[in-house]
């Protein structure tokens, strides 16, 4: 009977999709402590993304551009509708907002340091605007949001452009967060906050309700800059289109859609991975709100959540973006997970690629976290370098892209130069699946 035993095929264990090893871990968490897990960045799992479109390079039916003696030119104005100083950028890439509290000192002055060297902006993020982050950045665009930490209408002035915050994409309708042992005493003393005390965002703006309010607080916002400088108005991606129609209608002159891969300084995990929409989903609508208002261009659209490289760049341009904004790919050009700290991340229980534990200030590079032993560590002469190389290189890498599409311009992509992979991003972006002259959902078919 035993020799008939071992002659038997044993079944391999297999592992369920639905209970997974990261999903038991975190029931087994959640069962152990009796609180909701919170975490940095934003969405990790696979959702449908730029990979998923591809560029119809020229060949007969199109003349590419010679890359070493044809311009393709890459400069950008934001805020052409009502404001008397619109921004004008060399690049169509800017940094999105990220907060003094949630990132360290010399990481905002790095942040300033990179954009200005290769000639866009930056955003001061929710908790106000330091004197390093203003000297640094020759553009610095002030994000006024429903929390109001830092708020001061004197640095309100100082922007050169004003950026309310509806949502973020990583937590759209919901607020952020900033634990205690982040809140230090310069920390505290700009968001008039106690010290060491765990710190909740608020979800929706104090003082209106509605899109008929906002128009009443962007008049407000114009009073107080006297028509100077562009009002931007941020959203996290749930309801593209008619968000950018409210926004348009209120007044705003530049709308910025965030994606759920964008990031997070620190919110409840179960909001970054199950509310919201991927960025690649909410440009057209968005896009074509503004062509249904008669206002694509004048009203510029900037799209961020998950943009990396230069290919991302242009199919976001592609599909009717004036610009994105950068807020992860930026820290990590700073120094965010290096290898070097591997050791120390191994200390912290992660590995390098995968720390997020940002709201914890323990991070070894000395970019989230307001320990002046750590922070110290970061160079924000150093990184910032490192973030206007980087910056150069998405700018050339989305120029090379467009002249072999035929294109002496960024903004003269379209998108008849992208064709897709899946069923799902030709769905989404509205272009055609490989191959063929069809995507999901197109009129006449």
């Amino acid at each position: 009977m035993k020799d008939m035993d071992d002659q038997i095929p044993r079944t391999l264990p297999i592992q369920s999709a639905t209970f997974s090893n990261p999903i038991n871990a975190e029931i087994r968490r959640a069962a152990a402590t009796g609180i909701y897990d919170i975490r940095g960045g934003g969405a990790k799992r696979k959702v449908p993304h730029f990979d998923d479109l591809l560029f119809l390079g020229a060949s007969v039916s199109r003349y590419p551009l010679e890359g070493y003696r044809e311009r393709c030119d890459t400069s950008v104005t934001l805020g052409t509708r009502f404001a008397k100083k619109p921004i004008e950028l060399d690049i169509p890439i800017t940094i999105a907002g990220m907060s003094f509290g949630a990132l360290s000192g010399p990481a905002k002055e790095a942040l300033g340091r990179g954009a200005s060297a290769a000639g866009t902006s930056t955003t001061t993020g929710d908790g106000g605007m330091t004197p390093e982050e203003r000297g640094h950045s020759t553009k610095l665009v002030y994000q006024y949001l429903p929390s109001r930490y830092g708020m001061n209408p004197n640095d309100l002035r100082k922007a050169d452009a004003i950026e309310i915050v509806v949502g973020q994409g990583a937590k759209p309708g919901g607020g952020g967060m900033l634990l205690g042992q982040k809140i230090s005493d310069r920390v505290a003393e700009m968001r008039n906050l106690p010290k060491g005390i765990d710190q909740r965002s608020a979800c929706r703006h104090p003082d209106w309700t509605g899109p008929d309010d906002l128009e009443i607080k962007i008049l407000e916002l114009r009073e107080i800059t006297d028509w100077q400088v562009p009002i931007y108005v941020k959203v996290g991606a749930t309801r593209p289109y008619y968000d950018t129609a409210l926004a348009v209608k209120a007044g705003a002159d530049v709308v910025v859609m965030d994606g759920m891969q964008g990031g997070t300084a620190a919110t409840q995990d179960v909001f970054i991975e199950h509310v919201g929409l991927p960025t690649l989903s909410c440009i057209r609508p968005a896009v074509q709100a503004l062509q249904d208002l008669g206002v694509h261009r004048e009203v510029q659209l900037v799209i961020s959540g998950g943009i990396r490289t230069g290919a991302d760049v242009a199919k976001a341009l592609a599909l009717g973006a004036d610009a994105v904004a950068i807020g992860t790919a930026a820290l990590v050009a700073l120094g965010d997970n290096d290898p070097k700290w591997e050791s120390e991340y191994q200390k912290l229980g992660t590995t390098t690629g995968a720390y997020d534990d940002w709201h914890e200030g323990q991070d070894p590079a000395g970019i989230t976290t307001q320990d002046p032993e750590l922070a110290a560590r970061l160079d924000p002469v150093d990184a910032g370098r490192r973030l206007r190389n980087y910056l150069k290189v998405m700018t050339l890498e989305a120029q090379t892209i467009a002249r072999a599409c035929g294109h002496n311009h960024l903004h003269n992509l379209e998108p008849e130069d992208l064709c897709a992979l899946t069923m799902e991003a030709a769905a989404m972006a509205r272009v055609p699946l490989a191959g063929t002259s069809w995507y999901p959902g197109k009129e006449g078919l």
